[in-house]
């Protein structure tokens, strides 16, 4: 069970290390807004296609719990993706996948304060690698501008991106029992309803831009494998571990993302990208390998 939450994850988060690369390649070709609510429309056909009968079997608990289900689209699909695609107007690619890796420090810390979850020593150490590599790259290299809070836009969206991501991760703990097709589905119909709002003030104040060939490009890339695939592999992951252990594997986003945003767009790679990745690879290694034993892990056995 281990290896294949393992190997599902590594795939997960290949696929988002892509979406924020794709983000990036959108700036000039699609506005955020348009490229959130054009990925949730492709998103919602193909679950319209393939998980339908599902969806029927399902629909007694679906109504019941449509205020969760609409709630995961709404924070975990669409306030995420609109703050990162934001965010990628005004920093790197590279900045944001490292930033990403905030996540599993902030997923810990909400476990720990709502529920009282286990932890050990070694995981606080892991935690506090990441968070110097997050704040490493936040500042760009000098720690000391963030005393004074001047960050960079993109980056202080970036931020925001990781709370909204974490909240939906924690949440998933209170999904109801249906199918996985439906689980999606339900929060995919979410996302797009919530996405249409941001469009809405994107176009009032003329910040829209239709996608042109490459922006479609990039529409379908994200309607279909951040959108679809990257988020049933991540609650199968989910599943397997338990969300402090999945969580943890958001840190391997930043090394497929940096190593896409050089192949792909030509960013460059600074010496404090270099140490961060460090930091947040290290952090993951300590956390994983000094975990308390948790009931999944005996299961997992």
């Amino acid at each position: 069970m281990n290896l294949q939450a393992y190997a599902i994850l590594c795939i997960t988060t290949l696929i988002w290390g892509g979406n924020s690369v794709a983000g990036k390649m959108a700036v000039g070709h699609v506005s955020p807004m348009m490229l959130t609510s054009l990925r949730w429309v492709i998103a919602c056909i193909v679950l319209l296609i393939f998980a339908a009968p599902q969806v029927r079997r399902d629909l007694p608990a679906i109504r019941k719990n449509w205020p969760l289900l609409l709630g995961y689209g709404t924070v975990g699909f669409t306030a995420f993706n609109a703050f990162l695609y934001s965010a990628l107007q005004f920093t790197s690619a590279i900045n944001a996948v490292i930033e990403q890796a905030g996540i599993p420090m902030v997923i810990f810390v909400m476990n720990y304060v709502l529920f009282r979850t286990a932890f050990s020593m070694a995981q606080i150490a892991g935690f506090t690698l990441t968070l110097f590599g997050v704040a490493l790259t936040a500042s760009h290299g000098d720690l000391t501008t963030l005393l004074s809070l001047e960050l960079n836009q993109g980056d202080a969206l970036m931020l925001a991106a990781v709370l909204v991501y974490a909240g939906y991760t924690v949440a998933l703990r209170w999904k109801p029992e249906i199918h996985w097709k439906s689980l999606i589905a339900a929060s995919a119909f979410g996302a797009l309803l919530s996405s249409i709002p941001l469009l809405g003030w994107e176009i009032a104040t003329d910040r829209m831009i239709w996608p042109d060939m490459q922006g479609w490009v990039i529409v379908a890339y994200a309607g279909l494998l951040p959108s679809l695939v990257s988020q049933i592999l991540y609650v199968r992951g989910v599943e397997l571990i338990g969300p402090n252990r999945a969580g943890l594997f958001i840190n391997t986003i930043p090394i497929f993302g940096t190593l896409l945003s050089i192949a792909l767009i030509g960013e460059a790679l600074q010496t404090f990208h270099i140490i961060a990745l460090a930091l947040v690879l290290g952090g993951i290694a300590v956390a994983e390998r000094g975990r308390p034993r948790l009931p999944e892990d005996v299961k997992a056995q």
